[in-house]
């Protein structure tokens, strides 16, 4: 009887453990797919590649960037992003992530940035600056709900 209670606690133990490691490796994959998704959009831009505004901004979208007077939904956005790339392109960014938090389906992700511009007199500028983004799973994958941030 005691090797049978023993056996059923050490086989109890080694299921929640299992759990345990299974569950966190879950969250370092949802953070992983998180900062992938965040990626993408940049690649997208960088590219020049507007389909990005239509398949990865949630329709309940809001955004408010620092050089904007307040939150943008998502039709104001592609609306300012298509005049941006009448102004100029961006040639090249690098992102530096500080933190991403999963919460069931929903993600926060801090992160900085550096990146370069070129108006469209061929002058580049370089800015620095920082983004937090909030994104929801969805069946086609994790989509934008809202950030904040920009240029420092």
């Amino acid at each position: 009887m005691k090797i049978t209670a023993k056996l059923g606690l050490v086989l109890t133990g080694t299921m929640f453990f299992a759990f345990g490691v299974a569950s966190a490796q879950d969250a370092t994959d949802d953070e992983a797919d998180v900062f992938l998704a965040i990626t993408q959009q940049w690649d997208a831009e960088q590219k020049g590649d507007d389909k990005w505004l239509e398949q990865m901004l949630s329709d309940e979208f809001t955004g408010w960037g620092t050089k904007s007077p307040a939150p943008r939904n998502k039709s104001s956005t592609q609306k300012w992003n298509k005049f941006g790339k009448q102004m100029g392109r961006m040639i090249e960014y690098e992102l530096y992530p500080l933190s991403i938090t999963v919460h069931e389906n929903v993600a926060i992700a801090h992160y900085l940035y550096s990146s370069a511009n070129k108006d469209k007199e061929g002058k580049i500028e370089v800015n620095n600056g920082r983004f937090t983004d909030v994104l929801v799973r969805t069946e086609d994958g994790w989509q934008f709900i809202a950030w904040h941030g920009g240029d420092d």
